[in-house]
């Protein structure tokens, strides 16, 4: 019998399904994910700080490449089947983990916060709502070329009619 969210909802509490935040399996996806994730951003602000009252570039450009690729995973894989199997584990290990590790809200607010505290208001300003817009932008993108690979590989696969 397949789980919905109303048999769950229906079912006696000892019969539901364990929500993924408490299986140990996703929780292990979800940390070495993160490690990974977390592990290569440290590494790129290492290599390419900021400097005081300047554009913050690497995390810019971390967040905007992470919500590309989130918005690119998660399409993918929902225009792949049910989340349910290597699809769930995929979304969790390398969605959550990997990219949500990746991608820093918090750096991007100390950095707004430091830019507006050191005089460089404008600066701060635009970073905040530049980093919101175009991050928006670059999900939707990565969910757009998702929907357009998804296509082209239907269309791939479809039989063609024989004029024979």
């Amino acid at each position: 019998m397949e789980v919905t969210d109303e048999h769950a909802r229906k079912s006696p509490p000892a019969q539901r399904p364990h929500p993924l935040h408490g299986r140990p399996s996703f929780l292990l996806l979800a940390l070495l994910g993160g490690a990974v994730g977390t592990t290569v951003r440290a590494w790129l602000e290492g290599a390419f700080p900021a400097s005081p009252g300047a554009w913050p570039w690497t995390t810019f450009g971390i967040n905007l490449g992470g919500s590309f690729l989130l918005g690119l995973l998660q399409e993918a894989l929902s225009r792949s089947g049910p989340d349910e199997g290597w699809r769930r584990r995929v979304r969790v290990g390398v969605g959550t983990g990997v990219i949500g590790g990746f991608t820093t809200y918090s750096t991007f607010i100390v950095e707004v916060d430091l830019l507006v505290r050191g005089g460089s208001t404008w600066t701060g300003a635009a970073y905040a709502v530049v980093s919101v817009v175009v991050g928006l932008g670059c999900a939707l993108a990565g969910i757009l070329l998702a929907q357009v690979a998804s296509t082209r590989v239907a269309s791939t696969r479809r039989p063609t009619a024989n004029p024979s």
